[in-house]
């Protein structure tokens, strides 16, 4: 991986945190550490950092590649690099792995100080106002006062926005990208099929596996699998596989038969061997319980009341799992509080994993938006 509009070689940094952090399920971790990665340079006054929040199976690794793994190329490097859309040589960017993540941050893995064991099933549950508020100590050690702009996608999405309602002063811009205000009844059953995987895998021990020294491979597994059927559109899945076979018959029996199931199967084969089986539970109950409008008695409008930023919504039409209306309830809100915000609806086969995708009208949207951005501050 060398191409000459990567960032190139990245390494990661952690920030410890000693101080206890309280949750906003009442639980305290004593102490607590970030893992993250920056690329671009923060120009004099600060005011060019842009964070990058992950979706429910991402990390701190958004651009660039490892020298001693260079195949590991960060989940959004079409997005993000010298010339791309998040323009390197204008902003300096962070992206960061979440607590209770199993990428680096203090998560059901980490030691816990008190037992000197994983914490396993003993680590709090953690919301998006956690993530967020544990990012805002990580841009007060970074002497960050104010983002340019936050950004993410799907549950990345979610935190963008919660942002903008417990740090209001804080973001100048946020972009909520194939994202929603809160999970339809559908999704959150769809987690709970995803988490009943995992939480009966005669492996999961109660969350405590890591003593038995096993993994819950097959929950987990079955849980991506569920998962990634929801990320695709129908028509990327009949494209790409159809109803293709392995073989040019059928056979009449359980195995795998049809390309897709291949393909299902490997995927999930692939999470299972490097995700964490309860950082997938915290992670899945976090998307459940985000809901700024549940204390204002459902009105999205009051919950965006205290919002100051000025905002970029993006969906795409095949996202079933957070379909185009969803973002439009979010523009609806910000319009009713008066806020300015630009909304882009694209036309992509993809679903919900269009995001992700170098998709021309989509990064040009993202391209046009960024360069306005930089266009409020001095290199």
């Amino acid at each position: 991986m060398n191409a000459s509009n990567s960032i190139g070689i990245v390494s990661a940094q952690h920030a410890q945190f000693n101080t206890p952090f309280s949750c906003k399920s009442g639980a305290v971790l004593p102490s607590y550490e970030l893992i993250y990665e920056t690329y671009g340079t923060l120009n004099k006054d600060k005011s060019n950092a842009i964070l990058v929040c992950h979706a429910l199976s991402g990390h701190h690794h958004v651009a660039g590649y490892y020298a001693d793994d260079p195949k590991n190329v960060g989940w959004w490097d079409t997005m993000i690099g010298p010339g791309k859309p998040i323009d390197t040589q204008k902003f300096f960017i962070i992206g960061l792995n979440n607590l209770g993540g199993c990428h680096g941050s203090t998560g059901p893995i980490s030691i816990n100080p008190d037992t000197g064991k994983p914490y396993g099933a003993g680590f709090p549950i953690v919301t998006v106002e956690d993530w967020v508020k544990s990012q805002a100590q990580l841009a007060d050690k970074l002497g960050i006062d104010q983002f340019a702009a936050i950004i993410g996608g799907s549950l990345g999405g979610m935190q963008a926005l919660q942002w903008s309602l417990a740090y209001p002063e804080r973001v100048r811009h946020v972009l909520a990208i194939a994202s929603a205000p809160r999970l339809t009844a559908q999704n959150i059953a769809f987690n709970d099929v995803a988490r009943s995987a995992i939480l009966t895998d005669p492996n999961f021990y109660g969350g405590d596996y890591y003593e038995h020294g096993v993994v819950p491979t097959r929950g987990l597994r079955l849980a991506r699998m569920l998962g990634h059927i929801t990320y695709l559109s129908n028509d990327a899945m009949a494209d790409k596989f159809g109803r293709g076979l392995r073989s040019d018959k059928y056979s009449y029996s359980y195995d795998i038969e049809f390309e897709i199931e291949s393909y299902l199967r490997y995927q999930g084969d692939k999470f299972a061997a490097y995700f964490d089986a309860n950082t997938y539970l915290l992670m899945t109950k976090a998307l459940d319980y985000f809901d700024p409008a549940r204390e204002y008695n459902d009105d999205l409008n009051k919950a965006f009341a205290v919002a100051r930023a000025n905002f970029l919504v993006l969906s795409f039409t095949t996202d079933w799992r957070f379909a185009p209306e969803r973002s439009r309830a979010i523009v609806k809100a910000l319009l009713h509080n008066r806020l300015k915000v630009s909304y882009a609806e694209i036309t992509s086969t993809h679903g919900h994993d269009s995001f992700l995708m170098q998709h021309t009208h989509y990064h040009n949207v993202m391209r046009a938006y960024f360069n306005n951005i930089a266009s409020e501050f001095t290199a």
